[in-house]
Formats: C-alpha cells, structure tokens, sequence
C-alpha cells in the first residue's frame, strides 16, 4: 500500500529551529547561572483584561496540580509560580514527538497603585487560573451629573443703594 504524503517545503526550517532554540535554551541554562535568576523555559500564557472594577488576570496552566501553583502579592508586586510535572506513566522510548513544555515557571507582573491588595482572589478552573485584583473605591470612575437649565440659576447680586 502506498501512502500519500504532503510536501510542505518549509516544515524542514521549522523543525531546524525548533532544534536551535532547544540547543540555546539547553547551553544557557547549563551555564553553572542560577535557575531562579534566569528566564524560564516554560511561560504559561497569560491574557490581561481591566475593567471598570477589577483588574483580571488569566493564566493558561494546563496540567498543572493547583497544590503545584503559589501565588504571592507583596508590594504591588504578583508573582505567580507554578510547575508542570512530566507524566512517569510512559517510558521515555516510547516517545516520538514531545511538544508540550513541562518545568516550573514564573511570572511576576506589576499591579498599578489603583489595585486593593486585601482583596485579590483567585479561581483555578479547567487549567485556567483566574486572578481577579479589584480596584479601590477611590480609583473606580464617578459618575458626575451635569445640569442643564433652570435648575442652575445666576442670581445677581444688586448694589445698595445710596440714600441722600
């Protein structure tokens, strides 16, 4: 039986370069540095969305345990970290292609001042971690009421006057 197969003329650079950024990433942290002051290999994606009351935060983390997830905020500073464990069920042979990424991860954003820090939750939900950061009562916009017309009268005022 014969099989048919696409011709794709630049899968073949994909692939190379699929190789090298594996081979950097592989030299750069085998540099003798300190993991934890380098960049992470596996950054989960992450979407961040305000609105009028809460600042939101949407992590992908598939795969990931929630007791593997700790999510600290100190100092208008939210650091999310996390580790995705490689399954032990499979023996490594059997493998043919592994493209999913597995390791720890940090990400750390900078929360603006409006943020109330006593009030961050956060919600872990079909590998989606949600943090809400709601903001503070003072940064919430006002709504400000303009009246128009006669509810608004300019009263002048008279000079007395002299008596002779």
């Amino acid at each position: 039986m014969t099989v048919l197969t696409r011709w794709e003329p630049f899968r073949e650079f994909s692939t190379l370069q699929d190789r090298m950024n594996r081979l950097f990433r592989e030299s750069y942290n085998e540099g003798g540095r300190d993991e934890s002051l380098t960049a992470s290999s596996f950054a989960p994606a992450v979407d961040v969305y305000e609105d009028e009351h809460n600042v939101t935060l949407k992590i992908e983390a598939p795969g990931i345990n929630e007791k593997d997830l700790d999510i600290q905020l100190e100092n208008n500073t939210l650091t999310v970290r996390g580790e995705r464990k490689i399954e032990k069920d499979e023996k490594e042979e059997n493998y043919r292609r592994v493209e999913r990424q597995y390791g720890s991860f940090t990400r750390t954003f900078t929360l603006p001042p409006t943020v109330e820090g006593e009030k961050v939750s956060a919600n872990y939900d079909k590998g989606v971690l949600k943090i809400t950061l709601p903001k503070k009562a003072e940064a919430k916009p006002k709504q400000i009421k303009v009246n128009i017309g006669s509810d608004n009268k300019i009263v002048e005022a008279k000079a007395p006057s002299k008596a002779a």
